[in-house]
């Protein structure tokens, strides 16, 4: 079961980060609660399927456990925490491509069954992204989500810059077919 508690400040994430950089599990936590609901849902995006999603979730938070030394405090938690989160959940993608090979996208054979489920419990925006064919929907939630620039993607995804460019472009003409016929 995923935890949310309320946004807390830059200031309170410093304090907390320090302490949890010296083994304090209970400011681990605290981080944790802030910050997993926004973790979650970039994997969600990303990977479109829910138990995928909390499995990748779960990596995410391990690895930063294991990696907190080396946040230096040169930008913010969240940013550095989000950029941790999207490498890991694009290289859930790779080890997991089989899994990926066997979800047909939707412009193939309409939506399919685990889409289907991931969807019923999402909102908005959210609903239509995880429809998205994988390229197109890890592009558009890069960048236009979590502000990614197209050399920046296109590097974390292994593409072209014209590629990633084009698959936002994709995603975004899908996007606004399907809120258009909704």
């Amino acid at each position: 079961m995923l935890h949310t508690k309320p946004e807390q400040t830059p200031l309170c994430d410093s304090a907390l980060i320090e302490r949890a950089k010296s083994g304090d599990q209970k400011a681990y936590k605290a981080l944790y609660d802030l910050h997993i609901k926004r973790v979650y849902g970039l994997c969600l995006r990303l990977l479109a399927d829910e138990t995928h999603a909390e499995d990748a979730t779960q990596e995410v938070f391990v690895q930063v456990w294991h990696k907190l030394k080396q946040f230096d405090e040169r930008s913010q938690f969240s940013t550095w925490l989000y950029s941790v989160a999207s490498n890991i959940t694009i290289s859930y993608v790779r080890k997991h491509k089989n899994w990926l090979n066997k979800v047909i996208s939707l412009e193939q054979s309409g939506m399919d069954e685990q889409t289907a489920e991931a969807c019923q419990g999402l909102n908005g925006l959210d609903k239509l992204i995880v429809r998205l064919p994988e390229r197109a929907r890890m592009v558009f939630v890069l960048y236009a989500i979590e502000g990614y620039r197209h050399e920046e993607i296109a590097n974390k995804l292994g593409m072209a810059v014209g590629s990633s460019k084009s698959q936002y472009h994709r995603a975004k003409q899908l996007l606004q077919q399907w809120y258009d016929y909704e």
